[in-house]
């Protein structure tokens, strides 16, 4: 990264935080000539276990999805980020097929990590260490008990082991992804209880003692810190605590079992408003958080380890306010940014993430009256809900469903014939850098019966595109309006806001049966204060979008993203939006603001504008509705969006 890039980091730090990773510099220092020995380990034993019979409980639907995803992982089959490998039956650990390149060797915190030229798509080479496709294969043989899925683990495992030395190459440098992996071992481990081989892949064997052991001792001396807390230092918690609990083999692991826990406890918390949605107010993360204290809880149930109480409490109101917020086919908001990340995957393709996790919370908490209803199954939740040991929390939870969450500024209207609206009128995003926030202050997303209608795009990537990462991430890459060219929060780099808009929400009415109504306004635009109005009438199935520019004249371009499903066709400043749901013809009426003046953009890649990303590194051309104008003369641009009548 460059100088400036550092200035401008060190500027959104405070001081105990300089002060916490100069010392972790040090420590990294000191580290590159003295790497201790793991201490001897005798007579170690499993007894984390599942109970007998768990793996009968797993759906025939699930079982059926998850063994048809392990004989492709034993061809050799996958696919991360939208890149289809066959290269996983004797994978090479640093290498990234996108790219072509390998990641160099050497001292791990010397390794350019961030240089997509020397290293490729460091997401790419991550994912596969992180161990979930082999918890998937160690969940086959649990189910099955054909030990062809326990041998591939062994030799995957003992591959990687010996490929990646403690401190070196590329699979050392990320909290996160050793705290993952050590998730997965530890359910790889639970997983192969049956087999024969599985003592002496794990307890039995000095070379996994000694990388279990080096990961933990990792993970105590480099947590994440101060304007970084955010996910990462979860899953950094979660896999040490799932360690020390399951790998209770070592002298150190009681001191890392307590701090594990309480740096869980407080970060939860921390992480997670008082309703209960995630303070980076970026969906998929809530989801990883939600999984990832999941799986800790069950790691200390099994272990007889006392949790406190408000760490099932955060749970318990993370689950509810899932509930609370997806549309009729279970689908969250499509929020900030999205890489594809899970705490624990022993499901196969085509398993609905959420609808999981809301099983999960069924089995665990208990559903309340208005929880939308799952259908299906999947593999987790029983193994889960077989370890986390049930029992009353002392909590208030929601009589009804609520629609508007105060402290993450999130509010979801809902109209007949499922349509679902959500406002956005909160925080950029959390901790001083809002690592994982776009800039989208009062954007709107609108669904009808699951399809995106006005679609938030996504994220698409990380590293190395950083045309294409400014863009996902922008105001104009919104349903929003934007000001003069400029985005309402400035960036400082990929993982970095320097400045934030400041949103406020003015009403959010959602009592009355016949209208809904938002309103909220941010001052993201020097000199300049941006209001948006929301309504959503039942009656006529019509949602009225106002926006408002108080302050000096300013260029105004005004973006409606559709889904990839939707074809328009845009005639002056109407727009006809057709779409197929079911095999049925469904349709719409966009009748946009006619101050302004409109062009229909898609697929378009310099600069980039009219696309949607459904998935990490994957994109797809989407149709943009972009009005350009100004904001002289003008008391306001009206918006209306009109679903007219079905059937």
């Amino acid at each position: 990264m460059s100088a400036g890039w550092y200035l401008r980091r060190l500027s959104r730090m405070g001081p105990r935080e300089i002060g916490g990773r100069a010392g972790d510099a040090v420590r990294r220092r000191r580290w590159r000539s003295s790497l201790p020995d793991s201490p001897g380990v005798s007579g170690a034993r499993f007894t984390a276990v599942l109970p007998a019979g768990t793996t009968a409980a797993v759906p025939p639907d699930a079982a059926k999805r998850l063994i048809a995803e392990a004989d492709r992982l034993m061809a050799g089959h996958a696919e991360f980020f939208g890149v289809v490998r066959d290269d996983l039956v004797d994978p090479d650990w640093c290498h990234d097929p996108k790219t072509g390149r390998r990641a160099p060797w050497g001292y791990a915190f010397d390794v350019p990590y961030r240089s997509e030229d020397t290293v490729g798509d460091i997401k790419q080479i991550w994912e596969p260490s992180r161990h979930q496709y082999l918890t998937v294969l160690a969940a086959a043989y649990a189910v099955t008990g054909d030990e062809r899925y326990a041998e591939r683990v062994a030799e995957h495992l003992r591959s990687w082991w010996a490929a990646n030395a403690p401190l070196r190459g590329v699979h050392w440098i990320s909290g996160i992804e050793l705290g993952i992996r050590l998730l997965s071992w530890v359910w790889i481990r639970r997983l192969l209880e049956g087999w024969p081989g599985a003592a002496g892949l794990f307890e039995d064997n000095p070379v996994a003692l000694d990388q279990i052991w080096h990961h933990q001792r990792w993970l105590a001396a480099f947590p994440s810190r101060g304007s970084s807390a955010n996910n990462h230092v979860i899953a950094e918690a979660a896999g040490q605590f799932a360690a020390a609990c399951a790998f209770d083999w070592f002298p150190s692991s009681a001191r890392w079992r307590a701090d594990a826990l309480r740096s869980l406890e407080r970060h939860l918390r921390a992480n997670t408003f008082g309703s209960g949605l995630n303070r980076e107010l970026a969906t998929e993360y809530h989801g990883l958080v939600l999984e990832l204290g999941l799986a800790a809880v069950a790691e200390a149930d099994a272990a007889g380890v006392p949790v406190p109480a408000p760490v099932r409490l955060v749970l318990l109101r993370m689950t509810d306010a899932l509930a609370a917020v997806v549309d009729s086919r279970l689908r969250p908001p499509r929020q900030g940014d999205a890489d594809d990340g899970h705490g624990l995957i022993v499901d196969g393709a085509g398993t609905d993430r959420w609808a999981s996790l809301l099983a999960t919370g069924d089995a665990v908490f208990g559903r309340l009256a208005w929880w939308p209803e799952v259908t299906g199954g999947d593999v987790r939740t029983p193994l889960l809900a077989a370890l986390i040991r049930p029992g009353a929390i002392e909590a208030t939870r929601p009589a009804s469903r609520p629609a508007h969450f105060a402290d993450a500024g999130m509010t979801v209207l809902r109209g007949p014939e499922e349509i679902w609206c959500r406002c956005d009128g909160g925080p950029h995003g959390f901790l001083s850098i809002a690592a994982h926030a776009h800039a989208d202050a009062l954007s709107v997303e609108v669904r009808h019966d699951g399809v995106d209608v006005l679609a938030d795009p996504g994220t698409y990537c990380y590293h190395g595109q950083p045309e294409w990462r400014r863009y996902f991430r922008s105001t104009l890459g919104h349903n929003t309006l934007q000001l003069d060219g400029d985005d309402q929060s400035v960036s400082g780099g990929p993982f970095l806001w320097t400045r934030h808009a400041r949103s406020r929400v003015l009403v959010a009415d959602t009592s009355e049966k016949d209208v809904a109504r938002w309103c909220a306004e941010h001052d993201g635009y020097q000199g300049s204060v941006h209001r948006r109005r929301v309504e959503l009438t039942a009656a006529s199935r019509e949602l009225r979008i106002v926006d408002e520019v108080r302050g000096p004249s300013r260029s105004v371009r005004l973006a409606f993203h559709l889904g990839p499903a939707i074809t328009a066709e845009l005639v002056g400043s109407r727009a006809v939006l057709t779409w197929t749901r079911d095999g049925e013809e469904r349709s719409a009426v966009l009748d946009l603001p006619g101050q302004l003046s409109w062009r229909a953009h898609r697929g378009e890649s310099d600069p980039p504008l009219g696309w949607y990303s459904a998935g990490f590194g994957r994109k797809e051309p989407a149709t943009t509705l972009v009005g350009t104008g100004s904001t002289d003369g003008t008391e306001g641009f009206v918006t209306v969006l009109g679903f007219g009548s079905q059937g």
